[in-house]
């Protein structure tokens, strides 16, 4: 894939640190995508009915609206059924993992995550979805 492929590309990132909002949205801006970020699920459900990215990545550990409960009313939306979730977590365990299977996500990512991986993600589900 070349690199713009992911030019316009509308990826949401929902977590509650601003140093990963920030880090994600760097790397995404680089690529060319268009970035739409979130602190909480609350603010994330607003703004994925409004905006409706194609890819959508979720912090589990989130105040309010944890990420497992994010992703079971994005998937639970049948407009939104189908848009990649990636679940991102700081814990590297098989239960979370299964949780977040559980609940729709397609992949998990363990923070910090690298700019391979984030694309990666990106390239794996959105690369079969497209999206212009």
């Amino acid at each position: 894939m070349s690199a713009n492929d992911l030019a316009g590309l509308k990826v949401m990132v929902i977590d509650d640190s601003k140093t990963i909002r920030r880090t994600a949205e760097t790397l995404l801006k680089k690529e060319g995508c268009e970035v739409l970020t979130a602190v909480d699920g609350f603010e994330a459900l607003a703004k994925i009915s409004d905006q409706k990215p194609a890819i959508i990545f979720v912090d589990i550990m989130m105040p309010r609206l944890d990420g497992y409960q994010t992703c079971a009313l994005i998937k639970n939306n049948p407009q939104f059924r189908a848009t990649p979730v990636i679940m991102l977590s700081s814990k590297d365990g098989l239960f979370d993992k299964a949780r977040g299977r559980i609940v729709g996500a397609e992949q998990y990512l363990t923070k910090p995550f690298t700019r391979d991986e984030l694309l990666g993600a990106i390239h794996r589900h959105v690369g079969t979805v497209s999206s212009h």
